[in-house]
């Protein structure tokens, strides 16, 4: 029987989605989560999250093959629209046919999860060097603005450069911020997240990597198009070199709104 389910939107809520269905024989044609409401004339169920049914279903997707199980854990941070049942028919189609699906790359149940998380991990590569933090009274902040959920995948990468910083990085796309300190860290909801105006010491040193930036370029080499194949437009409103005037004035230094535009 097809049916629309709804749950809370977390991966967990989702693999309980995948255990309900077996145990109902449902096929869910939908799934929402609390922001994505909707009427249809279709029945629908409400699944609860329950941590034991979802570490059964990741522990089957791990047995079947681990690279099964990263692509489910990473398909689930993906922009894919319709994520949800893009990665519920790849993993129906998993426990149909077993490991030899995922030798099937152009398998209609593989393809698009793969392109997905390609994305994803293209994504999370580009971060990984476009990332800027500014110095805020011994505290590191940066801002981020993905397709993709990318903090889980970005956090190793800076909390073991960075180990012994204070640091927040914060995704305006999904109001979420990766906050560290030396021994622990946490990726918490956060509705909105606003720059202080930097010290002296922070506006200089903008200035001084602004100024490095146009420095090393050679002007007879340039070429827009191969930059922006190379550094996508849409990540320099993040980005301290791409930032107008007022982003390199100390607080006591700001100009008034909407002057240096």
């Amino acid at each position: 029987m097809e049916a629309i389910y709804r749950y809370d939107g977390t991966f967990e809520g989702f693999l309980c989605c995948v255990f309900d269905s077996y145990v109902y024989q449902e096929y869910p044609i939908q799934f929402q989560d609390p922001d994505h409401l909707a009427g249809s004339l279709f029945p629908s169920r409400s699944v609860g999250t329950d941590h034991s049914h979802a570490q059964r279903v990741l522990a089957s997707l791990g047995k079947i093959d681990p690279y099964a199980r990263e692509l489910a854990v990473k398909g689930f941070l993906t922009c894919a629209p319709e994520r949800e049942r893009l990665l519920y028919t790849f993993i129906r189609a998993l426990y149909d046919i077993g490991q030899p699906l995922l030798r099937q790359l152009s398998h209609e149940a593989v393809l698009p999860v793969l392109k997905a998380v390609r994305h994803l991990d293209g994504e999370v590569h580009l971060l990984r060097g476009f990332v800027r933090f500014s110095e805020f009274e011994g505290t590191l902040a940066g801002e981020i603005r993905p397709k993709n959920r990318v903090l889980p995948l970005l956090r190793p990468h800076f909390c073991d450069r960075m180990y012994n910083e204070v640091f927040l990085l914060y995704d305006r796309t999904h109001r979420e911020a990766l906050v560290h300190r030396p021994g622990q860290w946490a990726i918490v909801p956060l509705e909105s997240f606003q720059m202080a105006a930097p010290s002296a010491a922070e506006a200089q040193y903008r200035r001084l990597w602004k100024r490095f930036y146009d420095t090393i370029e050679i002007e007879a080499r340039r070429n827009p198009k191969l930059r922006m194949s190379k550094m996508p437009k849409r990540y320099w409103d993040t980005m301290t070199e791409f930032q107008d005037e007022a982003c390199f004035l100390a607080g006591t230094e700001q100009l008034p709104e909407g002057a240096g535009r």
